[in-house]
């Protein structure tokens, strides 16, 4: 058998090193571009993800509700979804690792505030600033069921 070495067209032989650095470049700028607007707006995002945690948690209040035919009292609060109540009215049903994982809080890491009006609850984060009312990131975050 022949060697025979295949011609190649000049310029069409694969990337060069330039065109590497080229393209990690426009990489790199579209990245901190991306970053740049991402973390200058930390509190917006730490709302969005409240908001996410609210309807999460309002899920496993129904599911709660579903398998017990009530949502806990205020006094047992989200810490019933955590781990089985002590405190009367006791669930009939409580699955293995409960309802949620760990305790409820908001993206600033406070609790939420929880309160159940028999056939329906209240959950509500106090928003950045941790006081009833506000403004932007400062508003209370409320989720109903």
């Amino acid at each position: 058998m022949h060697n025979r070495k295949h011609a190649v067209p000049e310029g069409e032989a694969g990337l060069t090193l330039i065109e590497m650095m080229i393209v990690l470049v426009i990489i790199a700028i579209v990245a901190g571009l991306v970053a740049m607007n991402v973390m200058g707006r930390p509190d917006e995002a730490k709302a969005t993800a409240t908001k996410s945690n609210i309807a999460a948690i309002s899920g496993a209040l129904k599911m709660y509700r579903l398998d017990n035919g009530d949502y806990p009292t205020t006094e047992q609060g989200l810490k019933a979804l955590v781990e089985k109540t002590t405190t009367p009215p006791l669930p009939a049903t409580f699955p293995q690792g409960g309802y949620l994982s760990a305790p409820a809080l908001d993206a600033w890491g406070k609790p939420y505030e929880y309160t159940s009006q028999g056939g329906s609850f209240t959950i509500r984060s106090l928003g950045k600033d941790g006081k009833v009312g506000g403004e932007g990131v400062d508003a209370d975050i409320d989720g109903k069921g």
